[in-house]
């Protein structure tokens, strides 16, 4: 017999859902949709696929067209960009969850690796809305000193080493307004599962030693992780096994199944679980669901991840032919039946922006 529970709107905070110029490698329909399926209300956006959302122009091409696409609820970052566009702050403020600044990794103009620069963006950015940072190694702490500096609350977005895990936990001791996330990828696969993973195993930031990964698990049972966000980037298979493979992986659909299975190997409680992809997200960036929008799973499913069953657009997992325990089974979002265990049972629009109100 199948041994429900009700998870209250579960939410990624960290997702790419393409579209736009990157339409080709999905749009904001398919991967609200994968995001349904993978049993969340609501995802946000990050702001790096171009045109970048770092103007109000790029900005209102991409909420125009996810409000049109959406099959579940969203958000979208402003992208702090190295021409510095903090000036561009004011207006895009009231739609968009937060900031992205991303100070190791990415493409385009987005890039920050100046410390002068950084400041300038934190100073600039209105208060009451996160900054969350793409930062890595010995940056965390660079971060950490403009999060002392102008206490704006920052969220660290996909931490994978002991060394990043040891200087948040010093920052939450000392009281500082930060965040920390995780990825399933970085939690479940570590630099071993390259060899056999190949291009599918590329992403940034890189897997990491098995220490690292217990140190994310410890950091998961002391409360220094907040939230397990997916990190969802797809791209087609064609691109990953190219001679120039881009980073990112795919991971809507199997964080919640991962992290239940960890429940079903007592690695975690579910009421830990329940806090990573929902309570501490929704307090974090400042939504609450309503008691009308819950996610239904089975604990007791038993299935195997397979490309198969994936509605991501890209149609492949790094975690294909790993068995799970626990799948989702509705997804009930303001009172409508979303997602019903097989198909998406609303609209495309049927998503609402949970920030700000566009004319």
């Amino acid at each position: 017999m199948a041994r429900l529970v009700k998870l209250p709107g579960p939410l990624d905070p960290h997702v790419h859902l393409r579209d736009l110029d990157w339409e080709h490698k999905s749009t904001f329909l398919s991967e609200t949709a994968a995001a349904l399926a993978g049993g969340y209300w609501a995802v946000f956006d990050m702001p790096n696929t171009p045109p970048p959302a770092i103007d109000r122009p790029a900005l209102d091409r991409k909420l125009e067209s996810i409000a049109r696409q959406a099959v579940c609820d969203w958000g979208v970052y402003f992208g702090a960009s190295q021409d510095d566009n903090s000036g561009e702050y004011a207006a895009a403020f009231d739609p968009v969850c937060g900031l992205k600044i991303y100070n190791n990794a990415t493409t385009g103009t987005l890039l920050i690796d100046d410390q002068t620069l950084r400041a300038r963006h934190y100073a600039a950015w209105p208060g009451g809305k996160v900054i969350a940072v793409h930062a890595e190694g010995e940056t965390v702490a660079d971060i950490l000193a403009l999060v002392r500096q102008y206490r704006q609350p920052t969220h660290f977005c996909h931490i994978s080493t002991a060394e990043e895990i040891r200087l948040l936990a010093a920052a939450k001791a000392e009281g500082l307004p930060v965040s920390v996330g995780v990825t399933p990828h970085h939690l479940f696969l570590t630099e071993d599962d390259v060899r056999t993973l190949g291009p599918l195993g590329r992403m940034k930031p890189e897997l990491k030693t098995h220490a690292d990964q217990q140190a994310l698990w410890d950091a998961i049972a002391a409360g220094v992780v907040d939230v397990v966000e997916s990190d969802h980037a797809p791209h087609t298979l064609a691109e990953k096994q190219s001679d120039a493979p881009p980073s990112g992986v795919p991971g809507l659909e199997t964080t919640l199944p991962l992290m239940l299975t960890a429940v079903h190997e007592r690695r975690l409680s579910l009421e830990r679980v329940i806090d990573l992809v929902a309570l501490n997200p929704q307090r974090i960036f400042g939504v609450a669901p309503g008691p009308e929008t819950y996610t239904l799973v089975d604990l007791d499913a038993r299935y195997t991840i397979a490309r198969g069953d994936l509605r991501t657009a890209c149609g492949w997992s790094p975690f294909e032919g790993m068995p799970v325990v626990g799948r989702v089974r509705e997804v009930w979002i303001r009172g409508v039946q979303a997602f019903d265990g097989e198909a998406v049972r609303v609209a495309p629009g049927f998503g609402c922006n949970l920030y700000g109100r566009e004319s």
